[in-house]
């Protein structure tokens, strides 16, 4: 674990870092206050921290106050180094954010068991950052395909459609619906569909670019975001996506399965700003899609659109 520790005492910050280097620590070293706030507010700043009380600069409390100030995670653990012994001193240390304290001279055993109670709390604390971080991606995430969801995915494109505002260019949007899908839970089980699912989802992401996004929109329905795309080219993607899902046969336990989808495509050219206007649109151009005899792509404009002005709700189920 790496340690910040800071003195202005030349002495002491040798003693200091010959035994936190002996317990096995990675030692960062400052000189003052000054360099000890630069290195606790840092990219990659040490989590764990031995501050002297007095220091040039800033003080070991104003370094603290400082570092709680900006209530970033992970959370760095502090230890004062003081003369002072006194009560008042003492809460006054703690108020400005430090965790513990250790009286100088400090004793070697004291200091190393302190350095690792902070070592434990940092500890805990990673594992329930990492804990939150995969509830959140499971909240965001279909676990079936490993795409984001519903509302991952309405929320990048928002996103995508702000920026792209913002920096006056397009954003392409297709919305594909795989085609008689519910033939396949019918016929051959529900768990037939689920391997067609992953599967399509598997052939779509690996055939995109790094920044463009796909997620499950419904059931058998997909939505693909695509910055910085203009109608041909968003339009070119989705018949990309089509032959790649069309041109083999899915295997579920040993049959073949056909798999097509339908693709309705539109997109932004940085005016629009409404996610559900340029979804309306594409579920229009989709519904076209179907109405064609399917496993083929339609793209509309939001100026031809009825959808875009009319106030819907969820897309019907589709065949």
């Amino acid at each position: 674990m790496k340690v910040l520790i800071a003195d202005d005492d030349p002495i002491s910050l040798t003693l200091l870092r010959s035994a936190l280097q002996r317990w096995g620590y990675e030692v960062v070293v400052a000189k003052d206050g000054e360099q000890a706030w630069a290195a606790l507010s840092g990219s990659n700043a040490p989590t764990l921290a031995v501050l002297d009380w007095m220091m040039p600069g800033l003080t070991g409390p104003q370094v603290c106050r400082k570092v709680r100030e900006l209530s970033r995670e992970p959370y760095t653990y502090i230890i004062l180094l003081t003369s002072k012994n006194t009560k008042s001193e003492t809460v006054e240390g703690m108020e400005a954010g430090a965790d513990d304290y250790v009286v100088k001279p400090f004793h070697d055993h004291e200091l190393q068991v302190r350095l690792r109670a902070g070592k434990r709390i940092i500890d805990l604390q990673t594992e329930l950052l990492d804990a939150r971080e995969e509830l959140r991606d499971r909240a965001n995430k279909d676990l079936l395909t490993m795409l984001p969801n519903r509302s991952a995915i309405q929320d990048l494109l928002e996103q995508e459609l702000s920026r792209c505002h913002r920096e006056g260019r397009t954003v392409g949007v297709i919305l594909l619906d795989l085609d008689h899908f519910k033939r396949v839970n019918d016929t051959l089980g529900h768990l037939a569909g689920d391997t067609v699912l992953r599967e399509t989802a598997g052939r779509f992401r690996s055939n995109m670019r790094t920044y463009d996004r796909i997620g499950r929109y419904g059931g058998e329905e997909f939505l693909v975001v695509l910055p910085n795309c203009d109608l041909e080219q968003a339009t070119h993607q989705a018949e990309r996506l089509r032959s790649k899902l069309d041109q083999q046969p899915v295997f579920v336990d040993g049959t073949q399965l056909c798999v097509t989808a339908s693709f309705g495509v539109t997109v932004s050219d940085g005016g629009e700003r409404s996610p559900e206007v340029l979804i309306r649109v594409a579920d229009e151009a989709l519904y076209r899609a179907k109405a064609s005899g399917r496993n083929c792509v339609e793209y509309l404009i939001i100026e031809n659109s009825r959808a875009a002005s009319d106030v819907v709700g969820a897309p019907a189920a589709r065949e």
